[in-house]
């Protein structure tokens, strides 16, 4: 069912869909959060499709904020919002209000958004394209528990992922990372079957790819080893190989979809890494609230090591690495001190920082002569006034 609504409000929007929830049946209790998408005109067609496809896991009220600011003097300030809702038939059993906001009012998007929430529902905002500097800042961004971004979408994606990095607050997220999670599922359980130690690793990708990017920044912040990133023709990430003691662990994805995985000792095997459509990684996305951890520790381990295009050789700081300790060879040993066990200690108040060194033998005890018999009668009486 759908319901036009031209130079409406807030409240006329939520009236709306009480109105189409009552004609189809659609009980509001099932769904679990609100989607806010804050697109414009041109791309906001691609990205309901894929909320679309995502509610069918994850029923949910979707707000796709349409921003038309205007051109003219006159066109920017005028404030009018449009509204389109759509309840039943393709948006599942979820709900769907595209808000067209004209004019000024482009600029308060958050007092629209706001009443339309659902009540004690989780909250993430999508931005398929221009994305805000700092999300988590931005007024909208402030309403939700989950903020997602996308690098992939911008012109420079290393420098999208410094800004992500500077900018980082629990609960963002970015596209980019989503779509490695298949390969770092693949790589760990790799892993997992090998003990050898780890020298190096290779990561080849497009160019201005910003999953390479993020694949070279995990691998080199969870093994601390170097990891070299080279450029190829794509399409996306194809292949990753890590340098061991017993051999290379390759995995190669030539044609975007099947992988072949190389383990040294065991035969080839495939892997299934089909790039995945934007609806699969929305829903990868929404099945966790809570902030990642394992995103944060990766964008933020070294994006400024990354070069032009992405190409460059990232290796864990000296600081971080655990510091060793040289035994040199028994030649080399200096000779150990001597010292009294009865003297004092270095460390014992009183004592000199350089002790003296105890003599090599104690002295022994001369022995006294033997007592004659007169002296033994003398002690025998001595002793015996001394009783009395």
């Amino acid at each position: 069912m759908n319901i036009d609504l031209t130079d409406t409000t807030s409240s006329r929007i939520n009236s709306a869909l009480v109105q189409a929830r009552r004609a189809t049946g659609t009980p509001a209790v099932g769904m679990v959060l609100t989607l806010v998408i804050v697109t414009d005109e041109g791309n906001h067609y691609d990205a309901l499709r894929a909320a679309s496809e995502a509610s069918k896991e994850h029923p949910s009220r979707t707000l796709v904020v349409i921003k038309r600011p205007g051109r003219s003097p006159r066109d920017r300030k005028m404030a009018r919002m449009d509204a389109e809702v759509r309840v039943g038939g393709e948006t599942g059993t979820g709900e769907t209000v595209l808000l067209r906001l004209h004019g000024e009012l482009a600029n308060h998007a958050y007092s629209v958004v706001l009443p339309l929430l659902l009540p004690d529902a989780p909250v993430v905002v999508w931005w398929p394209e221009d994305a805000p500097e700092h999300p988590a800042e931005d007024l909208l961004g402030q309403l939700a528990q989950r903020r997602i971004t996308d690098a992939q979408a911008t012109e420079d994606p290393v420098a999208a992922l410094g800004l992500r990095a500077a900018t980082y607050t629990p609960g963002d997220t970015d596209l980019a990372w989503t779509r490695i999670t298949p390969w770092r599922s693949v790589l760990a359980a790799a892993l997992d079957q090998r003990h050898s130690p780890i020298t190096s690793a290779v990561v080849e990708g497009e160019a201005y790819n910003p999953s390479s990017e993020l694949l070279a920044l995990w691998l080199a912040q969870r093994l601390g080893v170097p990891v070299d990133r080279q450029v190829s023709e794509g399409p996306g990430l194809t292949a990753v190989r890590l340098e061991t003691a017993d051999g290379v662990i390759c995995l190669d994805r030539a044609n975007g979809s099947l992988a072949e995985l190389a383990m040294p000792g065991q035969p080839d095997r495939h892997v299934a890494l089909q790039r995945r459509e934007m609806s699969e990684l929305i829903a990868e996305e929404l099945r966790r609230l809570d902030p990642d951890e394992s995103y944060e520790s990766s964008v933020k381990f070294g994006v400024s090591k990354l070069g032009k295009g992405g190409v460059g050789t990232l290796e864990r700081d000296a600081k971080a690495a655990p510091a060793t300790k040289v035994v040199p060879s028994g030649a080399d040993l200096p000779p150990l001190p001597t010292r009294d066990p009865e003297s004092p200690s270095e460390h014992a108040p009183g004592s000199s920082k350089n002790p003296p060194q105890a003599p090599a033998q104690p002295p022994v005890p001369k022995p006294h002569p033997p007592k004659s018999q007169e002296h033994k009668s003398q002690e025998q009486k001595a002793d015996g006034k001394a009783d009395t």
